[in-house]
C-alpha cells in the first residue's frame, strides 16, 4: 500500500472512485458540482491510498496555517475496507503536519469512534434567517 498526494493525473481515477460509491457522493461526481469539486481537490492537501496500481481511497484536508488540518472527505473503497486504509491515510495527515491538531469533518460518526478518536465538538450549518 502506498499513500501519496494527488495531482492533477489522478482526476480520472479519484472520479471513478467518487462514482463507483454511488448516491451519497453524487453531489461531487455528478454533472452539476463535478468541476467545483475538481477545483476544491486541486486546492486542499488531498491524499489518495494505492494497493498497487489500483486506486483504493482518499482523503481531502484544509491547512488552518497551524490552527489544525480539517479533514472534509474520507473514502476507502468497499472492496478495500476493513483493512486500515481509512486509518492510515488519517495517520498519514497526522505525520505530514506533526504538532498541528487534526479534525474530521464527519457524517460517520460510528467509524471515528471504532478508530478511538475523541469527539471535539460539532459542526453547525449557518441558515440566514433561519432563527426568525
Amino acid at each position: 500500500m502506498t499513500i501519496r498526494r494527488y495531482t492533477k493525473a489522478d482526476e480520472a481515477a479519484l472520479f471513478t472512485l467518487l462514482a463507483a460509491e454511488g448516491g451519497e457522493w453524487i453531489g461531487y461526481y455528478g454533472d452539476e458540482n463535478k468541476d467545483r469539486y475538481k477545483r476544491a481537490v486541486e486546492s486542499s492537501v488531498t491524499y489518495l491510498a494505492f494497493d498497487e496500481d489500483v486506486l483504493c481511497g482518499y482523503c481531502r484536508c484544509r491547512d488552518d496555517d497551524g490552527f489544525g488540518v480539517y479533514v472534509y472527505d474520507l473514502l476507502v473503497d468497499r472492496d478495500y475496507r476493513g483493512r486500515h486504509f481509512g486509518r492510515l491515510l488519517m495517520e498519514r495527515v497526522c505525520a505530514d503536519y506533526p504538532g498541528d491538531p487534526v479534525y474530521v469533518m464527519s457524517d460517520v460518526d460510528a467509524y471515528y469512534e471504532k478508530q478511538g478518536y475523541r469527539r471535539e465538538g460539532s459542526v453547525f450549518e449557518v441558515i440566514p434567517g433561519a432563527a426568525d
